[in-house]
């Protein structure tokens, strides 16, 4: 029975031996089972080959896993400490309020027309509500279509950016958002760093935490830059368009869009065209963002924005402003507020100046060797009406008209001529056109030739050099530089016989400014542009009364020098420059033909030409009869001055007593001025008559330059 249950107990042993295979062996434990039998070695390789494999797996992960952790660790670390270092190093932004700025300085003419600014001009600051519609439109369709829906940055910008920037092979397009741009303008300087972006990437993220975005539109429209010196829209439109930004309409909306990118390059006050043709595609933008439909657009691009008593068409205007900006400095000394100054420029005279300058430049200029020319135009009491130092401000701000000092040459003989009319000579004086040997000086004419005896008169209108030296020798040289100074006129005046033919250097206002003395009746002249300088606020720091100066040179004189520089402009030299009024004048030219002059004036303005070259070099024989009386006429007849027949004549101081024999000369005097004129063929606008040709007098093709 034993036995029998022995045998029969084997699948209780199989049973109890199942789970003794199953059983985890301990170590050494599957070499002592494999010695017993091979019946279990078929399934321990498969064994050993899956607890391998756990373990080779877990091998791997491990030490990714700890090595990625550590260099995330690190990596953020490192990152916390670079960007700490960027946030404790950003410029200091408490003071988002507060406008540090240059001051300000506007001129404007007396109807408060503004044509120049200095320094940071900004306008009225401007509340969301207040900012047009357009103008919050335009800049979002061109600037940041998705301003209100970022946080700060917008990383497709940016990477749309850094695309077309890497196909271009440069810098064609940014991706900065207008908080960035805010951030950038606000506290960063322009610099393309990436210390710089990083800064404005934070300080954008501060901004978008600090304030809202209304908030940040209105800062951005208040504060950009939109050239000409203009902060902000208001100072922009009131620049531009003579209208705050208030009143703007959608296309001087889209041209002050259009500014933002390059706010120098497409200022419309440097080229009209361009910024026009940047508002365009300010349009199209805001077509594509459904702003604007594709017909307004249209309309608009067939009436783009044009400038409003903007100095846009008065490209020179400059070298008056900055000849202004100079006398106010004089008037009230530094300052730090802002100025509205207002002066006595003329802008449409300014522009006849330029045209009449330009024109002839233009067409003769290079045939005639003479690169530069000047304009100074003003009234009989000195007020600057227009004045244009060179060609062009943009290649050249040094003033020709104010700075340069220059030979006269013959215009000068106005001054010898007016101490010897001072010291009792007169046009009807005759003096002898012929040889003349002064310690071996020995000055000739223009012509080479002399014409013997004539009247001062004639020698004037001829510009006869012997006459005006022997002028200087009879009433002494002294005399002829103490008229010079008295006049106004600057520089020593050595007392050489060559003083009479202005070998002296004077400029071209001063030498302007000594013919409105005859042009006024006598009384000294020193030319001035401001009339009135005021702060911002309304409050007046000065204001012109009156010069104040007396007079220098009697009623007589300025009878006579009339009288001459008449008959100059009439049919002397200067024949080139007669308007067709009442009008007179003198050419001059220097030696070599470097400088070539016309001083003229009318009842009512009193104008300077200059035409040469900056490095003194030769021009093709350029007469002060050809050029500048050319320029002269045509800005005096394009200057809307007063177009009288003759000039009055001003009432002499009567002289009590006298000897007999003075009365007699001056009755005959009279009795002889009075033949001439009514015997005589050709009459001049102040009666005076043109001489009878000499058989052998030479034509005079010009002035007489210093032989």
């Amino acid at each position: 029975m034993k036995k029998a249950s022995k045998g029969s107990g084997s699948p209780t042993r199989a049973g109890r031996a199942r789970p003794a295979a199953n059983k985890r062996p301990g170590p050494g434990g599957t070499a002592r089972r494999s010695a017993k039998g091979g019946a279990r070695k078929t399934s321990n390789p498969r064994s050993r080959q899956r607890k391998g494999s756990k373990k080779g797996n877990g091998g791997l992960l491990t030490p990714l896993l700890n090595w990625g952790g550590t260099l995330l660790v690190w990596c953020l670390l490192i990152g916390g400490l670079f960007l700490g270092y960027f946030a404790l190093t950003l410029p200091d932004i408490s003071g988002i309020g507060v406008i540090e700025k240059r001051p300000s300085m506007v001129l404007q003419t007396r109807d408060n027309i503004r044509y120049s600014t200095y320094g940071d001009l900004y306008g009225d600051m401007l509340s969301i509500e207040q900012i047009p519609n357009n103008m919050k439109l335009a800049v979002l369709a061109t600037e940041d279509s998705h301003f209100y829906s970022h946080f700060g940055i917008n990383p497709m910008s940016l990477a749309r950016a850094a695309i077309r920037n890497y196909q271009a092979g440069r810098i064609v397009q940014g991706g900065s958002t207008i908080t960035q741009q805010l951030a950038k303008n606000l506290f960063l300087t322009p610099d393309r760093t990436m210390g710089r972006k990083i800064r404005e990437t934070l300080l954008a993220f501060w901004l978008e935490a600090e304030y809202s975005k209304d908030e940040i539109l209105a800062l951005y429209l208040n504060r950009m830059y939109f050239g000409s010196g203009t902060y902000g829209i208001d100072a922009a439109s009131r620049k531009y368009f003579s209208k705050p930004a208030t009143e703007m309409n959608t296309a001087e909306a889209a041209m002050l869009a259009g500014l933002l990118k390059a706010p120098t390059y497409y200022a419309p006050t440097r080229n009209l065209k361009r910024a026009q043709d940047r508002a365009s595609v300010v349009l199209a933008r805001m077509v594509d963002e459904e702003y604007l439909s594709a017909a307004e657009a249209e309309r608009l691009r067939a009436n783009p924005a044009v400038l409003i008593n903007a100095s846009q068409d008065f490209r020179n205007v400059r070298y008056f402003s900055d000849w202004v900006v100079s006398e106010v400095q004089a008037y009230i000394g530094r300052t730090e507020k802002d100025l509205i100054v207002t002066t006595t420029l003329d802008l449409d005279m300014q522009a006849a100046a330029e045209r009449a300058l330009e024109a002839r430049l233009k067409a003769d200029g290079a045939q005639m060797g003479v690169s530069q020319g000047a304009v100074v135009a003003m009234t009989p009491g000195g007020a600057v009406k227009a004045m244009v130092g060179g060609r062009s401000y943009a290649k050249s701000v040094y003033n020709r008209a104010t700075l340069a000092r220059r030979q006269p040459g013959s215009v000068f003989k106005t001054v010898v001529y007016m101490a010897a009319f001072e010291n009792g000579l007169a046009p009807d004086d005759v003096f002898n056109d012929g040889p003349i040997n002064i310690n071996g000086w020995t000055p000739g004419n223009y012509t080479r030739k002399y014409n013997g005896d004539m009247s001062l008169r004639e020698a004037f209108a001829r510009s006869i050099n012997t006459v005006a030296v022997k002028v200087t020798e009879r009433v002494g040289r002294d005399k002829v530089a103490t008229m010079a100074r008295n006049l106004g006129l600057s520089g020593d005046f050595p007392l050489h016989p060559s003083i009479s033919l202005g070998t002296n250097e004077v400029s071209l206002l001063e030498m302007t400014a000594a013919n409105a003395v005859i042009a006024n009746g006598g009384i000294a002249v020193l030319p001035f542009g401001v009339l009135e300088i005021r702060e911002k606020d309304g409050e007046v720091l000065y204001k012109r009364q009156s010069s104040g100066q007396g007079r220098i040179v009697s009623a007589a004189t300025i009878n006579k020098m009339q009288d001459v520089m008449s008959a100059a402009i009439n049919w002397g030299t200067a024949k080139a420059a007669n308007p067709g009024f009442a009008a007179a004048g003198k050419t001059g030219t220097t030696q070599d033909y470097r400088d070539a002059w016309f001083i003229g004036f009318t009842p009512e303005l009193v104008a300077g030409v200059w035409f040469g070259n900056d490095d003194g070099s030769a021009t093709k024989q350029v007469t002060g009869s050809s050029l500048p009386a050319v320029a002269w006429k045509d800005f005096v007849t394009h200057s809307e001055t007063g177009q009288a027949v003759a000039f009055t004549r001003l009432e002499e101081e009567k002289k009590d007593g006298g000897s007999l024999w003075d009365k007699i000369v001056q009755a005959f005097s009279a009795q002889n001025a009075e033949t001439t004129k009514t015997t005589a063929p050709e009459t001049g606008g102040t009666g005076t008559a043109a001489p009878a040709k000499r058989p052998s007098a030479p034509s005079f093709p010009g002035d007489s330059p210093r032989p």
